[in-house]
C-alpha cells in the first residue's frame, strides 16, 4: 500500500474512531461530575486509537457494514484500554506523571480520584457496549414479532447473539484471564522470576497484559460481522502476534525512544528494575522478533477474502513506529 494512501486512510479511520468515542462520552453533570470529568480528561488525551481501529478493520474484512453496533464496542474497548493506563500511571503502580504528552489523570485529580476514574471507565465501557443490544430492541423492531416472519426474526436473534458473544469475549480478555491477569503477574514478577523462568513469565505477561485486548478488538469486530468460528480463531492468533509485537516494540522504544516524541518518560522500565524483552533478548533480536511476528500476522490476514490491504499495512507499520 502506498505511503500516501496509507497515511490518508489511517487519518480517516482514526478520526472516525475519535468521533465515535466523543459521541459516547458521559455528560459531566450531577454530584459525581468530578469523577466524570476525570474520566473524560483521560479519554480525550489523544492516542493512536489502535484498538478501535483494529476492531473496525476486522469488522470490515469479515463483511460487516454500518457503525451503529460496532461503534458501541469501539468506544467501549478504548474506555477499557484507557482505564488500564489510568491505573498503570498511579503511584502504587508505575508512578508516571506524564501520558500522551500531558499530565496523568491521578496527578491532575489526585490518586484517589484517579482510581475512581479508572473504575468508572471500566464500568461505563460495558454500559456503552450494552447499547448495541438496545439498538436492536429499540430501533430494529425485534419486539414487534407479529409483523416479522420467522426467518427475519431468527436473523435478528442471530445478530443479538453476536452482540452477547462479543460482550463475553470483551469481558474475558479484559479480566482476570486476560489483561488484569497479566497486570497482576507483572506486579508480582518484579525481581522475583528465576532466570530460567524469566522468558516464560514475560511472555505470559505480554500475552495477557497487552495482546489480550488487541485480540478482543479484532475478535469482536469479526464476531459482530458474522465471521465463522474458524475465522475468529485465525483472528485471535493474528491479534496475539500483533499484541506481542506491539509490546516488544514498546520495550524497544523505552530504551531507544525520545520522551518528547513518545509523550511520556523513557527509561522507566530500567528505573523500576522491570524485566523486559529487550533485557532478555537484546535490542537486535527484539527488533527481528517484532518484524517476524508482524509479518506472520499479515500472512494470516491473506487467508481472508475481505478487504484487508489497509489492515496489513497497519500491522507492518507497527514495526517502524517511533511513538
Amino acid at each position: 500500500m502506498e505511503t500516501m494512501n496509507f497515511d490518508r486512510e489511517l487519518k480517516e479511520v482514526t478520526e472516525m474512531a475519535e468521533r465515535i468515542l466523543k459521541c459516547h462520552l458521559p455528560a459531566e453533570e450531577g454530584a459525581q461530575k468530578q469523577v466524570i470529568a476525570a474520566m473524560n480528561y483521560s479519554l480525550t488525551a489523544g492516542g493512536k486509537r489502535l484498538r478501535p481501529v483494529l476492531m473496525w478493520e476486522a469488522f470490515r474484512m469479515c463483511g460487516g457494514a454500518g457503525e451503529e453496533i460496532v461503534g458501541c464496542f469501539m468506544a467501549a474497548i478504548e474506555m477499557i484500554h484507557t482505564y488500564s493506563l489510568v491505573h498503570d500511571d498511579l503511584p502504587a503502580m508505575d508512578n508516571d506523571r506524564y501520558r500522551r504528552g500531558r499530565e496523568t489523570t491521578w496527578y491532575v485529580y489526585g490518586d484517589a480520584m484517579g482510581i475512581l476514574a479508572g473504575d468508572g471507565l471500566l464500568n461505563y465501557a460495558f454500559e456503552t457496549a450494552l447499547k448495541a443490544s438496545e439498538y436492536y430492541f429499540k430501533n430494529d423492531g425485534i419486539t414487534n414479532q407479529c409483523d416479522t416472519d420467522a426467518e427475519e426474526l431468527q436473523e435478528k436473534f442471530n445478530r443479538l447473539q453476536r452482540v452477547w458473544h462479543a460482550l463475553s469475549v470483551l469481558a474475558q480478555k479484559a479480566g482476570i484471564h486476560g489483561m488484569i491477569g497479566g497486570q497482576a503477574v507483572d506486579i508480582m514478577a518484579e525481581g522475583q522470576a528465576a532466570e530460567n523462568e524469566a522468558e516464560q513469565q514475560l511472555m505470559f505477561i505480554h500475552e495477557h497484559k497487552t495482546a489480550a485486548l488487541i485480540q478482543a478488538a479484532m475478535m469482536v469486530g469479526a464476531i459482530l460481522a458474522g465471521a465463522s468460528e474458524e475465522q475468529i480463531g485465525k483472528i485471535e492468533k493474528c491479534g496475539y502476534n500483533i499484541g506481542i509485537a506491539f509490546q516488544i516494540q514498546d520495550d524497544i522504544l523505552d530504551v531507544t525512544g525520545d520522551s518528547k516524541e513518545l509523550g511520556k518518560a523513557t527509561g522507566s522500565d530500567a528505573l523500576n528494575q522491570k524485566q523486559t524483552y529487550v533485557t532478555l533478548k537484546g535490542l537486535e533480536q527484539a527488533g527481528k522478533d517484532v518484524e517476524a511476528l508482524s509479518r506472520e500476522a499479515a500472512d494470516l490476514l491473506d487467508e481472508f477474502e475481505g478487504e484487508h490491504e489497509f489492515l496489513k499495512a497497519l500491522i507492518l507499520h507497527l514495526i517502524y513506529r517511533r511513538k
